[in-house]
C-alpha cells in the first residue's frame, strides 16, 4: 500500500475531495502513513459517484442496472465508522481463504477472528489506490454493508465488487470493466472472497 499521503494526492487527482466538499489541504495534512487505507466517509462519498471513478485493465467501472439503490446498502449493525470525514484501515486482507463461503457463513468467522468485513464504499475505496487488488477469478465481496427494508428486515443481496464478462445486461462494452453488483447473502461462489480489515481509526 502507498502512503497516506500518496493516497491523498490520488483521491484529489480524482477529484474526491471536491465530490466530499473537503479542502485539499485538509487531505494534504493528514498525518503520513504506510500501513493503511484512507478512506472518505460514505456519508460525503456515496458508492454510485465512486464506482466509475474505478479504473480496471483500462475500463471505468459501473454499477450494475438493478441495483439503483446502492447508496441504501449501509454499514452493519457490527461495523462502526469512525465520526469523522476522513479514516483509516489497517491490515486488509481479500479473504481469498473464504473463496466458495456464503456471506451468512463468512461473517461469523471473520467477526470471531477479531477483524471487521470492509463495506462497499471502503473497497470502492481500496481499488482506488489498488486497482490490482482485482482480478478475474479472485474478487471479493464487501459485507460490511447492506441495505436495511422497510419493515426492518435485512435485504437478502450481498454487494460486491468483480470484473464483468461483458454479458447479459452489462453489455459488451464493459467487458473486463470493475463492476459493483450484489450476491444472494446464502450463494457461494469460488471467485469472490470476503474483504476484511482489523480496524478503523480515525485522522480528521
Amino acid at each position: 500500500m502507498s502512503s497516506v499521503r500518496e493516497q491523498a494526492e490520488r483521491l484529489i487527482e480524482l477529484g474526491v475531495d471536491r465530490m466530499a466538499g473537503l479542502p485539499a489541504d485538509r487531505l494534504r495534512n493528514l498525518p503520513d502513513s504506510s500501513d493503511a487505507l484512507l478512506v472518505v466517509h460514505p456519508d460525503l462519498t456515496p458508492p454510485s459517484r465512486l464506482a466509475p471513478l474505478l479504473r480496471v485493465n483500462d475500463k471505468p467501472g459501473f454499477v450494475v442496472t438493478d441495483m439503483v439503490d446502492v447508496d441504501e446498502f449501509a454499514p452493519i449493525p457490527s461495523v462502526k465508522l469512525p465520526d469523522a470525514p476522513l479514516y483509516l484501515l489497517r491490515d486488509l486482507d481479500r479473504g481469498d481463504a473464504m473463496a466458495n463461503w456464503s456471506p451468512d457463513e463468512a461473517l461469523p468467522a471473520i467477526i470471531e477472528a477479531g477483524r471487521t468485513p470492509l463495506t462497499l464504499s471502503e473497497g470502492v475505496h481500496w481499488l482506488l489506490q489498488r486497482p490490482d487488488v482485482l482480478a478475474r477469478g479472485r474478487c471479493f465481496m464487501t459485507i460490511g454493508s447492506r441495505r436495511r427494508k422497510a419493515a426492518g428486515s435485512l435485504d437478502a443481496r450481498t454487494p460486491a465488487v468483480w470484473i464483468s464478462t461483458g454479458t447479459g445486461r452489462d453489455g459488451p462494452a464493459n467487458r473486463d470493466a470493475p463492476k459493483v453488483g450484489w450476491c444472494w447473502a446464502g450463494n457461494r461462489h469460488t471467485w469472490l472472497g470476503f474483504a476484511s480489515a482489523s480496524g478503523r481509526f480515525s485522522v480528521g
